[in-house]
Protein backbone atom coordinates (compact mmCIF):
# COMPACT_ATOMS: atom_id res chain seq x y z
CA UNK A 1 0.00 0.00 0.00
CA UNK A 2 1.11 3.39 -1.03
CA UNK A 3 1.39 5.91 1.59
CA UNK A 4 -0.79 8.74 1.10
CA UNK A 5 -3.63 9.87 2.00
CA UNK A 6 -6.71 11.62 0.32
CA UNK A 7 -7.88 15.22 0.82
CA UNK A 8 -10.71 15.52 -1.17
CA UNK A 9 -9.61 15.68 -4.50
CA UNK A 10 -6.36 13.64 -5.21
CA UNK A 11 -3.55 11.37 -3.32
CA UNK A 12 -0.85 13.34 -1.86
CA UNK A 13 2.01 12.23 -0.70
CA UNK A 14 3.15 11.57 2.58
CA UNK A 15 6.43 12.43 4.21
CA UNK A 16 8.13 9.96 6.04
CA UNK A 17 7.77 11.51 9.36
CA UNK A 18 3.86 11.09 8.68
CA UNK A 19 3.62 7.38 7.89
CA UNK A 20 1.00 5.52 9.28
CA UNK A 21 1.27 3.54 12.28
CA UNK A 22 0.07 0.34 10.33
CA UNK A 23 2.75 1.17 7.67
CA UNK A 24 5.58 1.82 9.40
CA UNK A 25 8.32 -1.66 9.90
CA UNK A 26 8.29 -2.97 13.18
CA UNK A 27 11.33 -2.73 14.98
CA UNK A 28 10.96 -5.96 16.85
CA UNK A 29 11.13 -8.21 14.15
CA UNK A 30 13.71 -7.28 11.64
CA UNK A 31 15.36 -10.46 11.39
CA UNK A 32 11.70 -12.29 11.20
CA UNK A 33 12.90 -14.44 8.00
CA UNK A 34 15.44 -15.97 9.95
CA UNK A 35 13.36 -17.00 12.97
CA UNK A 36 13.50 -20.83 13.83
CA UNK A 37 9.76 -22.17 12.47
CA UNK A 38 8.57 -22.78 15.90
CA UNK A 39 9.53 -18.69 16.73
CA UNK A 40 7.83 -17.27 14.00
CA UNK A 41 4.75 -18.97 14.44
CA UNK A 42 4.48 -17.73 18.04
CA UNK A 43 5.81 -14.13 17.01
CA UNK A 44 2.24 -13.93 14.42
CA UNK A 45 0.40 -15.55 17.61
CA UNK A 46 1.69 -13.29 19.99
CA UNK A 47 1.21 -10.02 18.18
CA UNK A 48 -2.79 -10.43 17.80
CA UNK A 49 -2.73 -9.56 20.97
CA UNK A 50 -2.90 -6.26 19.89
CA UNK A 51 -5.93 -6.39 18.38
CA UNK A 52 -7.55 -7.31 21.23
CA UNK A 53 -6.22 -4.83 22.74
CA UNK A 54 -6.83 -2.12 20.75
CA UNK A 55 -10.44 -3.27 20.79
CA UNK A 56 -10.90 -3.11 24.21
CA UNK A 57 -9.93 0.82 24.02
CA UNK A 58 -12.45 0.77 21.64
CA UNK A 59 -15.11 -0.50 24.03
CA UNK A 60 -16.57 2.95 24.64
CA UNK A 61 -17.04 4.24 21.29
CA UNK A 62 -18.48 0.74 19.99
CA UNK A 63 -20.84 1.62 22.84
CA UNK A 64 -21.87 5.04 21.21
CA UNK A 65 -22.42 3.35 17.88
CA UNK A 66 -25.10 0.67 19.06
CA UNK A 67 -26.82 3.41 21.12
CA UNK A 68 -27.06 5.70 18.05
CA UNK A 69 -27.49 3.02 15.53
CA UNK A 70 -30.57 1.18 17.65
CA UNK A 71 -33.31 3.55 16.96
CA UNK A 72 -32.54 3.61 13.70
CA UNK A 73 -32.28 0.02 13.21
CA UNK A 74 -35.94 -0.27 15.38
CA UNK A 75 -37.45 1.78 12.80
CA UNK A 76 -36.39 0.06 10.11
CA UNK A 77 -33.24 1.02 8.55
CA UNK A 78 -30.66 -0.95 7.63
CA UNK A 79 -26.95 -1.84 7.98
CA UNK A 80 -24.67 -0.88 4.94
CA UNK A 81 -20.94 -1.84 5.51
CA UNK A 82 -18.09 -0.43 2.62
CA UNK A 83 -14.68 -1.07 2.53
CA UNK A 84 -11.92 -2.23 -0.04
CA UNK A 85 -9.71 -5.34 -0.01
CA UNK A 86 -9.53 -7.24 3.41
CA UNK A 87 -11.60 -4.10 5.21
CA UNK A 88 -14.25 -4.98 2.32
CA UNK A 89 -14.10 -8.44 2.88
CA UNK A 90 -14.58 -8.47 6.64
CA UNK A 91 -17.56 -6.54 6.30
CA UNK A 92 -19.08 -8.97 3.69
CA UNK A 93 -18.19 -11.17 6.02
CA UNK A 94 -20.11 -10.04 9.11
CA UNK A 95 -23.01 -8.74 6.57
CA UNK A 96 -24.09 -12.42 5.59
CA UNK A 97 -23.32 -14.12 9.04
CA UNK A 98 -26.48 -12.33 10.55
CA UNK A 99 -29.01 -13.96 8.71
CA UNK A 100 -27.92 -17.55 10.21
CA UNK A 101 -27.10 -16.50 13.35
CA UNK A 102 -30.19 -13.82 14.11
CA UNK A 103 -32.94 -14.07 11.22
CA UNK A 104 -31.72 -10.62 10.03
CA UNK A 105 -33.07 -9.33 6.38
CA UNK A 106 -30.44 -10.06 4.00
CA UNK A 107 -31.98 -6.94 2.71
CA UNK A 108 -31.04 -5.22 5.77
CA UNK A 109 -27.47 -6.27 6.45
CA UNK A 110 -26.18 -4.71 3.03
CA UNK A 111 -22.24 -4.91 1.85
CA UNK A 112 -20.61 -2.84 -0.52
CA UNK A 113 -17.26 -3.60 -1.80
CA UNK A 114 -14.72 -1.33 -4.01
CA UNK A 115 -14.63 -3.37 -7.16
CA UNK A 116 -17.85 -5.03 -6.74
CA UNK A 117 -18.79 -8.86 -6.35
CA UNK A 118 -15.67 -10.08 -8.21
CA UNK A 119 -13.08 -8.27 -5.58
CA UNK A 120 -14.48 -11.19 -2.81
CA UNK A 121 -11.79 -13.28 -4.60
CA UNK A 122 -9.28 -11.53 -7.26
CA UNK A 123 -7.88 -7.72 -6.17
CA UNK A 124 -9.33 -5.41 -8.56
CA UNK A 125 -6.99 -2.88 -9.51
CA UNK A 126 -7.32 0.45 -8.61
CA UNK A 127 -10.76 0.08 -7.79
CA UNK A 128 -10.08 1.49 -3.83
CA UNK A 129 -8.97 4.28 -5.53
CA UNK A 130 -12.19 5.85 -6.98
CA UNK A 131 -14.13 8.28 -4.24
CA UNK A 132 -16.79 9.01 -6.92
CA UNK A 133 -17.65 5.39 -7.69
CA UNK A 134 -18.03 4.97 -3.72
CA UNK A 135 -20.24 7.70 -3.71
CA UNK A 136 -22.10 6.42 -6.62
CA UNK A 137 -22.28 2.97 -5.20
CA UNK A 138 -24.09 4.17 -1.97
CA UNK A 139 -26.43 6.48 -3.39
CA UNK A 140 -27.37 3.87 -5.59
CA UNK A 141 -29.14 1.73 -2.48
CA UNK A 142 -31.14 5.17 -1.77
CA UNK A 143 -29.89 4.57 1.65
CA UNK A 144 -31.98 7.33 4.17
CA UNK A 145 -32.02 8.78 7.93
CA UNK A 146 -33.08 5.56 8.71
CA UNK A 147 -29.95 3.54 7.84
CA UNK A 148 -26.39 2.66 9.25
CA UNK A 149 -23.21 3.30 7.21
CA UNK A 150 -20.34 1.28 8.53
CA UNK A 151 -16.89 2.38 6.31
CA UNK A 152 -13.97 0.16 7.15
CA UNK A 153 -10.57 1.06 6.14
CA UNK A 154 -6.99 -0.03 8.00
CA UNK A 155 -5.75 2.98 6.84
CA UNK A 156 -8.69 5.35 7.17
CA UNK A 157 -7.74 6.70 3.58
CA UNK A 158 -9.07 4.76 1.13
CA UNK A 159 -10.98 7.15 -1.36
CA UNK A 160 -13.47 4.70 -2.63
CA UNK A 161 -14.76 4.43 1.77
CA UNK A 162 -14.51 8.34 2.12
CA UNK A 163 -17.07 8.66 -1.08
CA UNK A 164 -19.41 6.10 0.32
CA UNK A 165 -19.42 8.25 3.80
CA UNK A 166 -19.88 11.41 2.15
CA UNK A 167 -22.91 10.38 -0.26
CA UNK A 168 -24.44 8.54 3.58
CA UNK A 169 -23.41 11.79 5.35
CA UNK A 170 -25.48 13.36 2.65
CA UNK A 171 -28.47 11.30 3.01
CA UNK A 172 -28.67 11.60 6.69
CA UNK A 173 -27.41 7.94 7.46
CA UNK A 174 -25.56 7.54 10.78
CA UNK A 175 -22.11 6.63 9.53
CA UNK A 176 -19.60 4.85 12.11
CA UNK A 177 -15.85 4.97 10.62
CA UNK A 178 -13.11 1.95 11.70
CA UNK A 179 -9.44 2.79 10.91
CA UNK A 180 -6.67 1.73 12.47
CA UNK A 181 -4.37 4.67 12.57
CA UNK A 182 -5.36 7.67 14.31
CA UNK A 183 -6.94 11.21 13.15
CA UNK A 184 -7.74 9.23 10.06
CA UNK A 185 -10.28 10.98 7.76
CA UNK A 186 -12.64 7.46 8.03
CA UNK A 187 -12.65 8.21 11.56
CA UNK A 188 -12.80 12.43 11.35
CA UNK A 189 -15.29 12.30 8.80
CA UNK A 190 -17.87 9.29 10.25
CA UNK A 191 -20.45 10.68 12.76
CA UNK A 192 -18.97 8.30 15.22
CA UNK A 193 -14.85 7.42 14.43
CA UNK A 194 -13.71 4.18 15.95
CA UNK A 195 -10.09 3.48 16.33
CA UNK A 196 -8.61 0.56 16.17
CA UNK A 197 -4.91 1.42 16.45
CA UNK A 198 -2.79 -1.82 16.44
CA UNK A 199 0.12 -0.09 15.47
CA UNK A 200 2.64 -1.79 12.96
CA UNK A 201 2.43 -5.20 11.72
CA UNK A 202 4.56 -7.87 12.83
CA UNK A 203 4.77 -8.47 8.42
CA UNK A 204 5.05 -4.69 7.92
CA UNK A 205 2.07 -2.99 5.84
CA UNK A 206 -0.06 -6.49 5.58
CA UNK A 207 -3.11 -5.01 7.19
CA UNK A 208 -4.70 -8.42 6.73
CA UNK A 209 -2.66 -9.08 10.20
CA UNK A 210 -3.51 -7.68 13.18
CA UNK A 211 -5.90 -4.61 11.84
CA UNK A 212 -7.46 -7.01 9.97
CA UNK A 213 -8.44 -9.11 13.12
CA UNK A 214 -9.04 -6.38 15.42
CA UNK A 215 -11.84 -5.27 12.60
CA UNK A 216 -13.24 -8.15 12.79
CA UNK A 217 -13.68 -8.34 16.24
CA UNK A 218 -14.80 -4.78 16.22
CA UNK A 219 -17.28 -5.62 13.47
CA UNK A 220 -18.48 -8.90 15.54
CA UNK A 221 -18.90 -6.65 18.70
CA UNK A 222 -21.14 -3.81 17.18
CA UNK A 223 -23.68 -6.18 15.30
CA UNK A 224 -23.68 -8.63 18.35
CA UNK A 225 -24.18 -6.18 20.99
CA UNK A 226 -26.64 -4.34 18.69
CA UNK A 227 -28.53 -7.87 17.73
CA UNK A 228 -28.32 -8.23 21.86
CA UNK A 229 -30.54 -4.89 21.85
CA UNK A 230 -32.97 -6.03 19.07
CA UNK A 231 -34.12 -9.25 21.47
CA UNK A 232 -32.42 -11.93 19.52
CA UNK A 233 -30.74 -13.23 22.45
CA UNK A 234 -32.45 -14.82 25.15
CA UNK A 235 -29.81 -14.79 28.11
CA UNK A 236 -27.09 -15.70 26.10
CA UNK A 237 -29.07 -18.32 23.68
CA UNK A 238 -29.10 -17.49 20.32
CA UNK A 239 -32.77 -17.70 19.96
CA UNK A 240 -33.73 -16.01 17.25
CA UNK A 241 -31.11 -18.53 14.48
CA UNK A 242 -32.59 -19.56 11.24
CA UNK A 243 -32.19 -23.38 10.96
CA UNK A 244 -30.99 -23.49 7.56
CA UNK A 245 -29.02 -26.70 7.52
CA UNK A 246 -28.52 -29.97 9.61
CA UNK A 247 -26.30 -28.66 12.16
CA UNK A 248 -28.73 -25.67 13.18
CA UNK A 249 -31.36 -27.94 13.21
CA UNK A 250 -29.78 -29.87 15.67
CA UNK A 251 -28.54 -26.49 17.33
CA UNK A 252 -32.29 -25.18 17.47
CA UNK A 253 -33.03 -28.10 19.64
CA UNK A 254 -30.65 -28.44 21.92
CA UNK A 255 -31.07 -24.49 22.55
CA UNK A 256 -35.21 -25.09 22.74
CA UNK A 257 -34.64 -27.80 25.37
CA UNK A 258 -31.97 -26.54 27.27
CA UNK A 259 -33.46 -22.86 27.95
CA UNK A 260 -37.42 -24.61 28.55
CA UNK A 261 -36.07 -27.83 30.25
CA UNK A 262 -38.46 -29.73 28.01
CA UNK A 263 -36.51 -33.34 26.57
CA UNK A 264 -35.31 -33.22 22.96
CA UNK A 265 -38.44 -35.52 21.36
CA UNK A 266 -40.94 -32.17 22.69
CA UNK A 267 -38.46 -29.43 21.67
CA UNK A 268 -38.51 -31.14 18.28
CA UNK A 269 -42.22 -31.42 18.02
CA UNK A 270 -42.87 -27.84 19.02
CA UNK A 271 -40.32 -26.20 16.67
CA UNK A 272 -42.05 -28.36 13.84
CA UNK A 273 -45.69 -26.68 14.62
CA UNK A 274 -43.72 -23.40 14.07
CA UNK A 275 -41.09 -23.48 11.74
CA UNK A 276 -38.44 -23.97 14.12
CA UNK A 277 -38.64 -20.66 15.60
CA UNK A 278 -36.89 -21.07 18.22
CA UNK A 279 -38.22 -18.29 20.60
CA UNK A 280 -41.74 -19.28 19.78
CA UNK A 281 -41.12 -22.76 20.84
CA UNK A 282 -39.79 -21.59 24.24
CA UNK A 283 -42.86 -19.35 25.22
CA UNK A 284 -45.12 -22.56 24.04
CA UNK A 285 -43.11 -25.24 26.18
CA UNK A 286 -42.51 -22.76 28.82
CA UNK A 287 -45.86 -20.96 29.40
CA UNK A 288 -47.98 -24.73 28.12
CA UNK A 289 -49.37 -22.59 25.58
CA UNK A 290 -50.68 -22.72 21.95
CA UNK A 291 -47.85 -21.68 19.34
CA UNK A 292 -49.75 -19.25 18.41
CA UNK A 293 -50.62 -18.10 21.57
CA UNK A 294 -46.93 -17.84 22.05
CA UNK A 295 -46.13 -15.72 18.54
CA UNK A 296 -49.29 -13.50 19.99
CA UNK A 297 -46.92 -12.68 23.30
CA UNK A 298 -43.59 -12.41 21.38
CA UNK A 299 -45.36 -9.63 18.78
CA UNK A 300 -46.96 -8.07 22.15
CA UNK A 301 -43.56 -7.83 23.54
CA UNK A 302 -41.89 -6.48 20.67
CA UNK A 303 -39.68 -10.19 20.27
CA UNK A 304 -38.29 -10.41 23.45
CA UNK A 305 -38.91 -13.82 25.14
CA UNK A 306 -37.44 -12.40 28.42
CA UNK A 307 -40.88 -10.16 27.73
CA UNK A 308 -42.80 -12.67 26.77
CA UNK A 309 -42.77 -15.15 29.55
CA UNK A 310 -42.84 -12.40 32.62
Amino acid sequence: MSNWYYTGSTPSARSDTAMLNTETPSRAHAALDQYPTAELVSVFVDDQLGAVQAVHAAGPRIAAAVGAALPRIEAGGRLVYVGAGTSGRLGVLDSVELYPTFSWPHGRAVALLAGGNDAMFVAVEGAEDDHEQGMADLAGLEVGPNDVVLGIAASGSTPYVLGALAAARAAGALTLGFANNPAAPVIEQAEIGILLDTGPEVISGSTRLKAGTAQKIALNTFSSALMVRLNKVYGNLMVDLKATNAKLVRRAIRLTSFATGADEDAARTTLEACGFHVKTAIVALSKQTSVEQAQALLEAAHGSVRRALA
